[in-house]
C-alpha cells in the first residue's frame, strides 16, 4: 500500500486563518470567551470580507497567555490588559533603544572618520616658516632651530665656542 504524502502549508503567524470555533478549540476556551475578550479589546481578530472573525496563530498564542494570566496568576481582565499594555511599551522601548544604539554607532564611526580626515589634513597642510630664509616647509619636516638632539637629550650647536 502506498500512502499519499501529507501536504504542509506554511502560513504567516499574523495571518487570520482560524474561524472562531477552531481558535477557541486551539486555545481551549469557549467561543463566547473569545467574543468577550474581543469586546474588552484584549484580542483583535482579522475579519473576512463578509465579516467573519479570522484568528491568527499569534492570536491563539495571545489567548493562551490571557488564559494563563487569569487562571494561574489570578489576574482579572483589567489586570491582563495592563500587563499586555506594559509588555507592548517595553517592546517599543527595546526597539527604540536598538534604533538609538545603531544611530550612535553610525555617529561614532562618522566622527572617527572625520577626525582622521582632520588629522591627515593637519599633517599635510601645517607649514612653518624656516628661519634660514623665506622657504616654507611642512611641520613634519622642520627640525629644531637648535640643531639635532644628542643622545643625552641636549642640543648641539655647530660652529660655536660652546656658549
Amino acid at each position: 500500500m502506498s500512502s499519499k504524502p501529507i501536504a504542509r502549508v506554511q502560513v504567516e503567524t499574523d495571518r487570520g486563518v482560524f474561524m472562531i470555533s477552531v481558535a477557541a478549540e486551539l486555545a481551549n476556551m469557549h467561543p463566547q470567551t473569545l467574543r468577550t475578550y474581543e469586546a474588552r479589546g484584549l484580542i483583535a481578530p482579522k475579519r473576512s470580507p463578509r465579516g467573519t472573525r479570522l484568528y491568527s496563530q499569534e492570536d491563539v498564542e495571545r489567548l493562551r497567555r490571557i488564559q494563563e494570566m487569569t487562571a494561574e496568576l489570578g489576574l482579572n481582565l483589567a489586570g491582563v490588559q495592563r500587563v499586555l499594555d506594559l509588555e507592548a511599551e517595553v517592546d517599543d522601548m527595546h526597539a527604540r533603544i536598538e534604533e538609538l544604539e545603531v544611530k550612535a554607532l553610525h555617529a561614532q564611526v562618522e566622527l572617527a572618520q572625520r577626525l582622521e580626515e582632520v588629522r591627515r589634513s593637519f599633517r599635510a597642510e601645517l607649514v612653518v616658516p624656516y628661519r634660514g630664509g623665506t622657504d616654507i616647509v611642512r611641520a613634519a619636516d622642520a627640525r629644531s632651530r637648535f640643531g639635532p638632539t644628542t643622545a643625552r637629550g641636549t642640543h648641539s650647536r655647530s660652529g660655536g665656542n660652546g656658549s
